[in-house]
């Protein structure tokens, strides 16, 4: 493959105590090994563990999309109801689309596992520069089995796809938005896109 297909993916784990220290970040690791066994371009990841603080996430948002020209985003952590979760107000404030069909989606395969999924915040959007870039910034629950469960969504025991997950319409998005195509392992993720009309 061309430097072109190279994905860059900025994976965001949101933490007081996984950035100050307190125990070992489980997010970042979560997203880059999921992403690793869905995608089959090759990836140029730029992680960030920051602490529930909204100012550093929206900085930290911006810095992924305007400086790195990340073409994807995602993030974990930060997006329930208490004090200091405050993710989706950071990543509203940096965005200029809301994309609410994530978020509507995510919950949906999140409550087939637990009933307190209503209590989840999670938000995506688009954020879009002045020089024609723009990139998918998408919130993830932040434990690594709910993270995996969001974005390959619920399959039977024969691997028939019960409820879609939301990566499946990934790389569709991007293609809109102007980034890289991107090939999904269909075994994990079959990406979904709209056949061409004639």
């Amino acid at each position: 493959m061309s430097s072109l297909d190279v994905l860059r993916v900025g994976v965001v784990s949101i933490s007081d105590r996984a950035s100050s220290g307190v125990y070992e970040d489980k997010g970042i690791p979560a997203l880059q090994d999921w992403l690793t066994s869905a995608v089959c371009n090759p990836m140029e990841w730029h992680p960030r563990l920051i602490p529930d603080e909204q100012a550093q996430i929206e900085h930290a948002l911006k810095e992924l999309v305007d400086d790195t020209h990340c073409h994807l985003v995602l993030t974990t952590g930060g997006t329930g109801p208490a004090r200091r979760d405050v993710t989706p107000e950071a990543t509203l404030a940096v965005a200029d689309k809301v994309m609410p069909g994530f978020g509507e989606q995510m919950r949906q395969i999140s409550l087939a596992f637990v009933p307190t999924a209503i209590l989840s915040r999670q938000v995506a959007v688009l954020r879009e520069l002045d020089d024609g870039h723009s990139c998918l910034i998408v919130n993830l629950p932040g434990q690594p089995k709910a993270i995996a469960e969001t974005l390959e969504g619920l399959k039977d025991d024969e691997g028939k796809i019960l409820v879609p997950g939301i990566f499946a319409a990934v790389p569709y998005c991007l293609d809109l938005i102007g980034a890289p195509q991107i090939d999904t392992d269909p075994v994990v993720c079959k990406a979904f896109r709209p056949k061409p009309s004639k």
